[in-house]
């Protein structure tokens, strides 16, 4: 028999509360062990014979504090089943002294226990209570519960895509699209091919294997494949967890829909390289006139011309003045409109009167073209409200534009018509077309198709351009149609009716070339007056010259009487440049010529590209003809 003692030092001992209370609905506090006076703050004076209720109220200021109803149905079912009852994580404020000596309540959480203990002749004696002050874990768990809620608000509020990846990347555990992407709820190892494009694979692989290493954040851009099938821009951006040993579990990444963005900035760079294509089409056909011009006015100097030579050399620079003055009015012309100073003079105008005028601005090009040219009026009566000069100017672009981007010999037609209360006016060609993708962007500023060395058809862009602000300008709208390269082209203008549309065009050039001092010089230049006048510096300087402009006829020549120097434009029709020069190095007679570049081309790459087909010097128009001399001589 173990001694009484014994059975109270462990009851007193014990690292969880524990008191005896009275079989009563009362409670009353009949013996209270260590445990629960410390968790308390109490003395066993302050509380054996006390009701527990009366030792621990219920906080009349708290309408949530149900401690004290809870402990007292549980003992009742104590009392009544004769069965242990339990409470878990139960809230029961208790009493205690605050700083300032008032007494206020302080919040506790307890789990807790009620025993009943009976007599031997198996009468209630009375109900043991333990209890656990659980107040710290409870809070704990709110506070996880809290941060879990906010988590998932903010990931409700936020746009970005969010995903779940396993420690090595090779399981999707979770993505939410939030309509950018397909859902994922299942995990999933087939995440990269669903996801990613094939393009795609190895780069964003590299990224992952990257962060792995290092355990670090991976952040990447990429293509993924939307919701809709189709393939948009993301920026992903992953974080790793790690467990107590520091070592990564999961990583939780957000990727952000930037395919706007990525859209943004592809148009930008296009507006760049066509921005850069622009102004070296236009140095290159500001230098076009200014060679002759150069040339011209070294000839005056040098030499005395009889009257024929004279008022040759003056017609030559009157064309490259016009050309010049053309070229720079259509840059104001774009720059005034694009910046809205243009004011219109607007009149009623007959729309035939306008079409007819446009036509015999056009003519000359036209017939010295061959072209074919059909005129469909509208009926006799049919006007606009427009600005005359602007209209003609529209239509006149359009009708030279088709001009000369059609072979010789080909079929023009201008068409204008009304339906409803529009008046709609095509101009139509059998030319050389458009890819669909130049075609959306004709009328954008500085477009262009593709550059080649020949632009045999020259121009800076600009011209479209301006007939769509012009035609904007008169509240109309432009058009442009092709099935493709080689099939034609129709721009079509759509103007209320009491109004009248246009069309712009580039304006092409050519290139010269060619120098003399005592030496058989070849000049082949598809721009006449540029080798004319070229020549004729030469000649003047007793150099012995041939001229030719067309560079197949310029091989053909070479071979009865092979040129000391050549000095060839690149852009040429038929063969450029380049490639001429090619043909003149596989000659033995011309294996061992100067051959001179003398082109409008002058960036880097230009330089670059004709050393490389085997010229032996790059002079860029206008040149300098102190140069030129230069490297006679040192040919001679």
């Amino acid at each position: 028999m173990l001694p009484t003692n014994l059975f109270e030092s462990v009851f007193n001992r014990s690292p969880f509360g524990h008191y005896l209370l009275s079989p009563t609905p009362e409670a009353t506090i009949l013996a209270v062990n260590d445990a629960f006076l410390k968790a308390s703050a109490r003395t066993r004076t302050e509380l054996v014979g006390l009701s527990l209720f009366t030792a621990f109220p219920n906080n009349p200021a708290d309408p949530a504090d149900f401690g004290e109803a809870l402990l007292r149905d549980s003992l009742a079912r104590v009392r009544a089943n004769r069965h242990p009852d339990t409470l878990p994580a139960l809230r029961y404020p208790i009493p205690v002294v605050l700083p300032n000596g008032e007494t206020g309540f302080e919040e506790r959480f307890w789990t807790a226990t009620s025993t009943p203990i009976f007599g031997a002749d198996g009468e209630l004696v009375c109900i043991s209570h333990s209890n656990i002050d659980v107040t710290d874990q409870v809070n704990s768990e709110a506070a996880v519960r809290e941060s879990e809620k906010r988590f998932r608000a903010l990931t409700n509020a936020t746009a970005d895509v969010i995903y779940r990846m396993s420690a090595d990347w090779s399981e999707m555990r979770r993505l939410e699209g939030r309509g950018f992407m397909k859902d994922t709820d299942a995990p999933t190892g087939n995440w990269l091919d669903d996801y990613i494009p094939p393009d795609d694979h190895a780069f964003v692989q590299a990224g992952i294997a990257r962060a792995m290493q290092d355990s670090a954040v991976l952040e990447l851009e990429h293509r993924v494949w939307r919701s809709d099938g189709s393939c948009g821009w993301t920026l992903s951006r992953a974080v790793p967890m790690f467990d107590a040993a520091g070592q990564v579990y999961e990583w939780i990444g957000a990727a952000s829909d930037i395919s706007e963005r990525k859209a943004w900035e592809d148009k930008l760079r296009e507006a760049d390289r066509r921005k850069d294509e622009f102004l070296a089409m236009l140095s290159h056909e500001l230098r076009n006139p200014l060679a002759p011009i150069g040339a011209a006015a070294e000839l005056l100097q040098r030499t005395k011309l009889d009257d024929g030579m004279l008022k040759r050399t003056s017609q030559i620079i009157g064309r490259q003045v016009k050309h010049m003055t053309a070229l720079i009015d259509d840059l104001l012309d774009v720059s005034r409109v694009t910046r809205g100073l243009v004011e219109l003079d607007q009149t009623v105008l007959d729309v035939g009167a306008v079409l007819h005028e446009a036509v015999e601005q056009v003519t000359p090009l036209i017939d010295s073209r061959g072209h074919a040219l059909a005129l469909n009026l509208p009926p006799p009566g049919t006007q606009v409200l427009g600005d005359r000069k602007r209209l003609v100017q529209v239509v006149a672009n359009l009708l030279g534009n088709a001009a000369k981007y059609t072979p010789e010999g080909g079929r023009l037609a201008v068409t204008a018509f009304a339906h409803g209360d529009r008046l709609h006016i095509d101009v139509l060609d059998n030319g050389i077309g458009m890819a669909p993708e130049l075609a959306a962007r004709a009328f954008d500023l500085f477009t262009q198709a593709e550059r080649s060395s020949d632009r045999s058809s020259g121009g800076l862009g600009l011209g479209l351009a301006l007939v769509k602000s012009l035609i904007e300008l008169h509240g109309g709208e432009v058009a442009c149609e092709s099935a493709g390269a080689g099939q034609g082209s129709r721009f079509s203008v759509c103007l209320p009716l009491l109004h009248a549309p246009a069309a712009a065009a580039p304006m092409p050039d050519a290139q010269p070339g060619a120098d003399a001092a005592l030496l058989r010089v070849l000049v082949v230049d598809d721009n006449v007056d540029a080798a004319v006048m070229l020549a004729m510096l030469l000649e003047a300087s007793g150099h012995q010259v041939q001229v030719e402009h067309d560079p197949l006829e310029a091989l053909a020549a070479t071979l009865a009487n092979p040129p000391q120097v050549c000095l060839l434009d690149i852009g040429l029709p038929g063969i450029d440049g380049l490639e001429l020069a090619r043909r003149l190095r596989a000659r033995p007679g011309t294996a061992h010529a100067l051959l001179i570049a003398i082109t409008g081309y002058g960036q880097d790459s230009d330089r670059e590209q004709i050393l490389q087909a085997g010229f032996d010097h790059h002079l860029v128009k206008p040149i300098d003809i102190a140069q030129l001399y230069t490297l006679l001589d040192g040919a001679g």
